[in-house]
């Protein structure tokens, strides 16, 4: 090999090093030692206590929580557009759980999304937001899940195929969308403004489920809360691109998040059902932040938004209103099959005029039938609204095994002629039958169904 050749290859080896090198920094996370699993004494009773909120407010015991299974032993299916990812055992069990993690290795998991051997975690675990969890806040969640009891219960084998089983492809993916760095207060907004948006951008990792995603699943940042899908339900967009009949502001937010409902909203369900249910166990200043920050996400409505409020409510108390748009709905909009099935199961309800919890929501200010997705209507009406032991919640029959797709999909586009001034959705069988697959996939998989708290000091009224 002549001086120049040599010169050339030597230069050539030394990029492939480098790069190998760079690569191998990007994609290797050394373990941590493990420990041996401290007992319940070792921590402090508040900061447990602090923790178990903390661990509602992110809703960990939904995704870490199979129907019948133990509070956190994982195993619960997260199904994506790359495969499925379940769960982890998040209990103290020292072989199949983090019982052997010290508090560096909960925290690198929560900061990084790294495990305590230094395998890379799919990010169905939300770590990119969890990312903006303060040290003192992993702490108390550490304290919290450490005095849980321990479950033995293996992790259960992904189902993704190449190259998306490969964990080392997540750094990649990690060096693209992973933004490092706890939040930091904005000193233009109030001290409430600034928790409740360290909480939804954080632990509460709203974003996960209301924004958009690219096709890579990462969060589209400039489509930020514009609204996403999980489970086969639509997450509405919390911007100013919502479909609400009625706006958004603050105290119709806390009261939705705290109570479950509000009187001109509707009721939460699906997998809102079980953020609510956890937020009504937290302190009512963090829910109330939440409701703060997402009332200015979403901003001040326009005058003509506002109008079109107003005229939704002024619609929804005026019975005489109703019962005139009824009758002012083009023939080409309704359809006989459709008017009859709801006459017959929903109106006794929904237009009896008894408040909610226990009368029906008015359906002219219903979110799910003005939203351009039919998906979360045909969900509540094969599955219903389940109530909730001990608690003063709405409740609602689902029709599932009294009802056909043709008679569900009828049912749904009269709702929509209706009750909205929206266009006709298309597709609505398909919806329907989709709803009704996923619906049994659900029952299989989702979470137990759980009760009001056992000890009333547990909750907090507003």
């Amino acid at each position: 090999m002549t001086g120049p050749s040599r010169i050339v290859a030597s230069i050539v080896a030394i990029v492939l090093l480098g790069g190998a090198a760079a690569a191998f920094a990007i994609v290797w996370r050394p373990a941590i030692a493990a420990v041996e699993p401290p007992g319940p004494l070792a921590f402090d009773a508040a900061l447990v206590k602090r923790g178990r909120d903390l661990a509602a407010i992110g809703n960990c015991n939904d995704c870490h929580t199979v129907r019948g299974a133990k509070n956190f032993a994982g195993g619960l299916p997260v199904r994506t557009p790359f495969g499925t990812v379940f769960s982890s055992n998040i209990t103290p069990d020292a072989e199949t759980g983090i019982g052997r993690w010290s508090e560096a290795a909960f925290r690198r998991a929560m900061r990084s999304g790294v495990n305590r051997e230094g395998q890379h975690l799919y990010p169905t675990f939300p770590y990119d937001h969890f990312t903006n969890v303060s040290d003192e806040d992993d702490r108390a969640l550490y304290a919290f899940l450490m005095t849980r009891q321990p479950v033995r219960a293996p992790a259960r084998e992904n189902q993704l195929s190449f190259p998306f089983n490969q964990r080392l492809a997540i750094a990649g993916w990690k060096l693209l969308f992973l933004r490092h760095g706890t939040y930091q207060p904005d000193p233009k907004q109030s001290a409430e403004w600034n928790r409740g948006a360290y909480l939804v951008e954080g632990l509460a990792h709203c974003g996960a489920c209301h924004t958009p995603r690219n096709v890579l699943g990462a969060e589209r940042n400039s489509a930020q809360f514009a609204g996403g899908d999980v489970d086969n339900w639509h997450a509405y967009a919390l911007n100013d691109q919502s479909h609400a009949p009625v706006p958004w502001d603050a105290e119709a937010l806390f009261a939705y998040l705290r109570n479950g409902w509000h009187p001109d909203h509707g009721t939460a369900r699906g997998p809102m059902a079980e953020v609510v249910s956890n937020l009504s166990s937290v302190p009512s200043s963090d829910v109330r932040a939440i409701a703060v920050y997402m009332a200015g996400v979403s901003g001040a409505p326009t005058p003509d938004r506002k109008r079109q409020g107003e005229a939704a409510l002024e619609q929804a108390k005026s019975s005489a209103t109703s019962s005139a748009k009824a009758s002012s709905v083009p023939a080409s909009q309704t359809n006989a099959a459709g008017a009859s099935i709801y006459t017959a199961a929903c109106a006794p309800c929904h237009a009896s005029e008894r408040p909610l919890p226990y009368g029906g929501v008015n359906l002219a200010l219903s979110t799910a039938i003005a939203s351009p997705d039919p998906r979360n209507l045909a969900n509540v009406v094969l599955s219903g609204v389940q109530a909730i032991e001990g608690e003063r919640s709405p409740i609602m029959p689902g029709f599932a095994a009294s009802m056909t797709d043709a008679q569900v999909s009828a049912l749904l586009s009269y709702l929509r002629a209706r009750f909205s001034n929206q266009p006709p959705w298309s597709g609505v069988e398909k919806t329907v039958q989709d709803a009704r697959r996923a619906q049994t996939a659900f029952v299989l998989t989702s979470p137990a169904p759980r009760s009001a708290p056992a000890d009333p000091q547990q909750r907090e009224k507003p």
